[in-house]
């Protein structure tokens, strides 16, 4: 049966718009992948501790654990809206001043929420000196566009984000990342259980390997659709 390519603008135009979409959409999955897989390098990292007043000269990256003694300060932030298990609640977030080094935000955990708005949970803070371990986080900063007031009155203040700008105009020079505390078990800590994202690279690799399945499908499709059978073809096989 004799076929022949045959050129349909319909079939080339959706295959021209939608086969660059699912390319893109694969080597976005990649790249999400490699982003994941540094992440998960720096947080299984046991390379030997730098001091927090060298470490903070350096590149610093999500996930990479730190070590550092010092003290609570005053200022205790409640951020708004985290959830654990179904219940409403706080991340606290406490101010912490090293023996050397700049200031530094630290993620002490989640507290449920009181029975009411009005109600805010009681925060204990530790007074002597302590040595805490955990790992950088970004600040939890708003959407862009979003607007972020910063909360006045007496401490703890609850607040729905909490950008470094806010937190300079109660420190000098606060660190450019915030510390997350490792476990629960920290000094000063409550619910300090978070971990890294749940997303492996193996899931954004099974998402790319989709997509780019999916964009090797339409090639396929595109190229037996534009070989058609050549009109007459069957006359001139009866005939002979």
């Amino acid at each position: 049966m004799a076929r022949q390519w045959q050129f349909d603008w319909r079939l080339l135009l959706f295959t021209g718009v939608f086969l660059p979409v699912l390319v893109a959409l694969g080597i976005w999955q990649l790249d999400r992948a490699a982003q994941k897989e540094e992440r998960l390098r720096a947080w299984q990292s046991s390379a030997q501790q730098r001091p927090w007043a060298e470490q903070v000269s350096r590149e610093m990256r999500t996930g990479q654990p730190v070590t550092l003694s010092g003290r609570y300060a005053e200022p205790v932030w409640l951020l708004d809206n985290r959830t654990r298990d179904g219940v409403p609640g706080y991340e606290v977030l406490s101010l912490f001043e090293p023996e050397a080094g700049p200031v530094v935000v630290v993620n002490r955990g989640w507290v449920p929420a009181g029975r009411t708005r009005d109600q805010l949970p009681s925060i204990d803070t530790p007074t002597q000196r302590v040595t805490l371990q955990g790992r950088l986080a970004p600040y939890p900063e708003p959407p862009m566009l979003a607007e972020s007031k910063p909360a006045t009155g007496p401490w703890p203040r609850r607040v729905q984000t909490l950008p470094r700008e806010v937190v300079a105009g109660e420190a000098f020079r606060p660190a450019t990342m915030i510390i997350q505390l490792s476990g629960s078990r920290q000094p000063g800590a409550y619910r300090a259980d978070q971990s890294p994202d749940v997303m492996g690279p193996k899931t954004h690799y099974g998402y790319a390997a989709q997509w780019f399945a999916l964009a090797l499908a339409l090639t396929i499709l595109t190229v037996v659709a534009s070989y058609r059978k050549t009109p007459g073809a069957d006359n001139d096989n009866n005939d002979g």
